[in-house]
């Protein structure tokens, strides 16, 4: 069960098999309502084989620290038996393999690449495998979650950067940081000088809401690797020419569910208690056949 501080308007539930035992996995949002999200955590508590956190994180894990939302926090103090998982865990197992997949399976080709990192805090596994792959990087960190004009060149400079700002960012209310509720289904913001970097790159990676959020209407040719999208995001790619969307976790019904919602298939299905190690993660991903998404929009009817 994903509790989501989302908008309900993309909830979406699934019944599968893995491994010979059947799951339901369930996304709710609660259209930004807090309060809500810590009822529905409260009351599923023990109900569940794992909660999934959707919408917020527990923590972020990047440029070697963990920093940990105080907003968050507050949403499980009444959970006490059913294990809570945000994705962290995951992303750092599926989201830095992703380039090595599109490498070997698709023979894509990185190097030399223009990437636009939404997030790296966010997504370092990710941000990190595109490095080593050897682009030309931006990161807009300060730009998506702070709103300053800044965008972020260098890798030794975002290191120093998120060591220094992350404690303190944590800190704010989420809302501040991340768009909740209804502002995920706004239409995407225009923005000249970040569109100017959509532009620039050949790469879109990240959150999908923050990719969304300033997407221009001129997409053509471009790559997006990202996490959550439902059809009918995939039809807004596919309709600003969008070339290709690799999403880091499969789609499952006509949607791919985020890093939370696979995370804690993954933990019911070992019958854990708690995150797993990133490598028994990769394991049980490559058991149950779960892969990344990838889709060439341009050539599907």
């Amino acid at each position: 069960m994903s509790v989501s501080i989302g908008s309900a308007k993309r909830d979406h539930a699934v019944e599968i098999e893995l491994l010979g035992e059947r799951f339901r996995i369930r996304r709710e949002g609660t259209n930004g309502d807090m309060d809500r999200a810590a009822a529905l955590f409260t009351e599923l508590d023990g109900k569940v084989a794992a909660f999934g956190m959707g919408g917020i994180d527990l923590s972020l894990r990047a440029a070697g620290g963990t920093y940990r939302f105080r907003s968050a926090k507050k949403l499980v103090k009444g959970v006490h038996t059913t294990p809570v998982l945000d994705g962290t865990g995951l992303k750092g197992a599926v989201e830095g393999s992703t380039v090595a997949f599109l490498k070997r399976e698709c023979g894509l080709e990185f190097a030399g690449k223009k990437v636009l990192v939404t997030s790296a805090v966010d997504r370092w596994g990710l941000a990190e495998a595109l490095h080593d792959a050897g682009c030309e990087m931006v990161f807009g960190d300060l730009i998506y979650a702070l709103d300053l004009p800044i965008p972020i060149r260098n890798w030794t400079t975002l290191r120093i950067l998120i060591r220094t700002i992350a404690p303190i960012v944590v800190a704010l209310p989420y809302k501040w940081l991340y768009p909740t509720g209804s502002e995920q289904e706004k239409a995407p913001e225009r923005k000249p000088k970040v569109e100017a970097l959509y532009t620039w790159a050949d790469i879109v990676a990240g959150d999908w809401q923050f990719v969304r959020k300033y997407m221009p209407e001129d997409m053509r040719g471009k790559w997006v690797i990202t996490n959550t999208t439902t059809a009918e995001d995939l039809e807004l790619l596919r309709s600003r020419g969008v070339e290709l969307l690799v999403t880091s976790t499969p789609r499952l019904e006509g949607r791919s569910f985020g890093t939370n919602v696979i995370e804690a298939a993954m933990v019911a299905l070992a019958g854990a208690s708690s995150e797993l190690p990133q490598a028994e993660y990769r394991r049980l991903l490559d058991q149950v056949g779960f892969t990344p998404d990838v889709r060439w929009l341009q050539r599907e009817e």
